[in-house]
């Protein structure tokens, strides 16, 4: 049910493992709702009266109160650590806690940070303690650690976008993981690198969209925008002055 208590058009909506979806709307279209919806497993009992079903029944209750058993992960665009332990120790006590073999534990740790400093542009250390990672190097974490760590099916992000992030590098490593990724965004690459667009209006979804031959020959001129500003910002960071040439690579 939408906002007004209209019924969805979308009645039924199907995702398999390996897809990539983006969750496109305005500002309190009901995207994030949708997503929590998602993580929460709805069986209509919240306020869109949703229900999600796996393998086209209902999930086990121990998927809700086991968190060891949940498939769902879920990133949302306000997250911080509270834990003060090294990000060596952090990640190799929840892989100790996923795996039985100490030694495969370590070994999933040390690829965990390999794959956030793929995604983040500032370099994790895994002495580093979690309370001092930035916004994006917590991003960067958490998505490490739901892909490599916790290896859960359905990963859920909510605006990665806004936590500098690499965009373009994180989809293409995500892509090599059969799961099912969600994105809530604005961002038109990320959009247009995605198989489908579920596009959200007063809390419903009220079309799907599968990307189109045309949309893949435009996210190819998209990507190199991005890249593009992704190389005015790192010169800014950096104190670089600009110049006419960045600016005729923009046009």
């Amino acid at each position: 049910m939408g906002k007004a208590g209209h019924s969805e058009p979308i009645q039924q909506l199907d995702f398999q493992m390996g897809d990539i979806i983006s969750i496109v709307g305005p500002t309190g279209s009901g995207k994030t709702t949708l997503i929590n919806d998602i993580a929460l497993f709805a069986d209509g009992q919240t306020p869109s009266r949703r229900t999600i079903l796996l393998d086209g029944e209902l999930p086990p209750a121990e998927f809700r109160e086991n968190p060891a058993r949940n498939p769902v992960a879920i990133i949302t665009q306000h997250t911080n650590f509270l834990s003060d332990l090294p990000v060596r120790e952090f990640l190799s006590i929840h892989a100790g806690i996923r795996q039985t073999d100490r030694s495969k534990a370590q070994d999933l740790s040390g690829q965990t940070v390999a794959f956030a400093n793929e995604l983040t542009g500032e370099p994790i250390s895994d002495t580093s303690r979690m309370t001092e990672l930035s916004g994006g190097q917590t991003r960067a974490m958490l998505i490490a650690d739901a892909v490599i760590i916790g290896n859960a099916p359905i990963i859920l992000l909510d605006e990665i976008e806004n936590a500098g992030i690499h965009r373009s590098r994180a989809l293409q490593l995500l892509r090599q993981y059969r799961k099912i990724f969600l994105f809530v965004t604005h961002d038109p690459y990320i959009a247009l690198l995605s198989d489908t667009r579920v596009v959200m209006s007063g809390g419903m979804m009220m079309k799907v969209m599968h990307l189109s031959d045309q949309e893949r020959q435009l996210s190819a001129k998209v990507h190199r925008l991005d890249d593009a500003l992704a190389n005015l910002r790192n010169k800014i960071r950096l104190g670089e002055e600009l110049g006419a040439s960045e600016l005729e690579v923009l046009v």
